[in-house]
């Protein structure tokens, strides 16, 4: 007897899958998505798709329950052949269905990637961040946004096309944001002039790795450093532990920044504490002026007073939690040539102050007088 060869059984007809869309009953929606992508595999590699079935996946898409679009991203992802139109909405649903789609599809082109960042869900940033073979184009747009889950995706991202001029951008973002640092010092395209730079704000265990990679000579590095606070504060010595003096264009940076933030209402009182922990002086300092509509020689005023009190009203009057000032004030005094000085006693222990009462002891203190003295 005659063996006789199996035969895969053929797409169900167009005809049938068009009545299918029209059904809402789910078992009829599961053969309708079943079909439609069977009949699409059974097509000619690179054969594109006829409208007619370019209507049926739209039509699927925007009925189908959650399961049924997570199955279609999921046998979309990587295929070049079905609808643009179809994989741009998936990639916008929910981020447990779009991520198939954001991380692999060849149909989703820097337009649409850039839409993304800019309309859609943090989760959804992060994965475009993640993508293989991001364009340099998709990458700047990232580094623009200065978001810093998204930037720290991006840093992990060893294929993207970052330029050097993007690798100098998030080296500077790594000065406020800490997440950025281990995963740039193991970036292929990371440069030794780029390293040193950033080995001086991190870790003694990444400057171990920077060193490490890159052989860096940490007695000239500290020598540039102290010759540096020279310069800018000649006769001044350098305090243990103090954040190396900037340049009146990064005071400009951070001012820059600080409106930044604060015009688009990302500018709160835990930034500061970040900006001191992070040994920012000028961050800080503009910070604290601009949350609490202080000038900047009123607030460097109550850094260089004889008693933390005056600087204590201000960081009350911004939301500054009391429980919290000493240890912000310690990080301060290290930065400022051991400024605010001590006399007068732990202000902060004397009760609880509203806002609005610390914003007047404020005034009262840091007023004309002493800034014309200045």
């Amino acid at each position: 007897m005659t063996a006789v060869a199996r035969i895969a059984p053929s797409p169900p007809p167009v005809s049938d899958l068009m009545a299918l869309a029209h059904s809402r009953a789910p078992d009829d929606r599961e053969r309708l998505l079943m079909g439609v992508l069977s009949l699409c595999e059974a097509s000619p590699i690179g054969a594109g798709l006829t409208p007619v079935l370019e209507d049926i996946f739209l039509t699927l898409a925007r009925q189908a329950e959650r399961d049924m679009r997570q199955v279609l991203s999921n046998r979309l992802a990587d295929v070049d052949w079905a609808p643009p139109a179809l994989v741009n909405m998936l990639a916008l649903d929910e981020i447990e269905i779009a991520r198939p789609v954001i991380s692999a599809s060849p149909l989703l082109k820097d337009e649409a990637l850039i839409r993304l960042l800019l309309e859609a869900s943090l989760d959804h940033q992060v994965e475009v961040a993640r993508r293989p073979r991001l364009s340099g184009r998709v990458a700047d747009v990232i580094i623009d946004r200065g978001e810093p889950a998204t930037l720290t995706a991006l840093a992990g991202n060893s294929t993207a096309d970052v330029s050097v001029e993007g690798m100098r951008r998030l080296v500077e973002h790594s000065r406020r944001i800490a997440a950025l640092r281990l995963p740039l010092t193991r970036h292929p395209r990371m440069t030794e002039a780029l390293a040193t730079q950033m080995y001086l704000w991190v870790g003694a265990a990444l400057r171990q790795a920077i060193g490490d990679r890159f052989e860096i000579d940490e007695a000239k590095l500290a020598r540039v450093v102290d010759e540096t606070v020279q310069e800018v504060v000649p006769g001044r010595p350098r305090q243990p532990g103090a954040a190396t003096p900037v340049s009146a264009e990064r005071d400009e940076m951070e001012r820059r920044l600080v409106d930044k933030l604060h015009a688009s209402g990302q500018l709160r009182a835990g930034f500061l504490v970040r900006a001191a922990r992070e040994k920012r002086l000028a961050l800080f300092r503009h910070s604290l002026a601009t949350l609490g509509g202080f000038t900047v020689d009123e607030v460097d005023a109550a850094m260089s007073h004889e008693t933390a009190e005056p600087l204590y009203y201000a960081c009350a009057a911004v939301g500054i939690d009391r429980a919290v000032f000493p240890a912000l004030l310690h990080e301060l005094r290290q930065m400022n040539g051991g400024r605010p000085g001590q006399a007068g006693g732990d202000v902060w222990n004397r009760g609880v102050l509203s806002p609005a009462s610390a914003l007047r002891a404020f005034r009262a203190l840091i007023t004309g007088p002493r800034i014309q003295a200045v």
